[in-house]
């Protein structure tokens, strides 16, 4: 059984995975670009396998359900998405705010990494988001 701490670590992981996926799900509609569009969606399927890991790894601890983004954290992503591509839609302008986003993600991973008593299994995940938002860092800046 891991720790509390641990669980609210994989909650908060759930939660930037979901949140991936949302950003990338708005960013997605807007692409035009084939390979940049392929990109994004594998990036967005890597999100889903991953929070799937999380949660079974969380169902298997607890009897609560994992933590999710909000409604309004979901809107606030969209709308956020719309107002910046309002001037600027490019493939450029959106590959920059994935990354920009990724940048987050890594930023918060690393933090969560720095959390006392990590069961193991959870520290692996968390590299894993690490990992996986670094290497799409590396790939998509040939699309800026």
């Amino acid at each position: 059984m891991i720790n509390n701490n641990s669980l609210v670590i994989l909650d908060e992981l759930n939660k930037g995975c979901g949140m991936g996926m949302e950003a990338l799900g708005c960013i997605l509609e807007k692409v035009q670009g084939k390979e940049l569009k392929e990109n994004i969606f594998e990036l967005h399927k890597k999100y889903n396998e991953l929070s799937n890991k999380i949660e079974e790894l969380h169902d298997k601890n607890s009897t609560e359900k994992i933590d999710e983004n909000s409604t309004m954290s979901k809107v606030m992503t969209w709308y956020g998405i719309q107002i910046r591509t309002i001037t600027d839609s490019s493939d450029s302008k959106l590959t920059e705010m994935t990354m920009q986003g990724l940048n987050m993600g890594i930023i918060d991973g690393i933090k969560l990494l720095k959390q006392e008593n990590l069961d193991k299994k959870v520290k692996k995940l968390v590299e894993d988001y690490i990992d996986m938002q670094e290497k799409y860092v590396e790939k998509l800046k040939k699309y800026l």
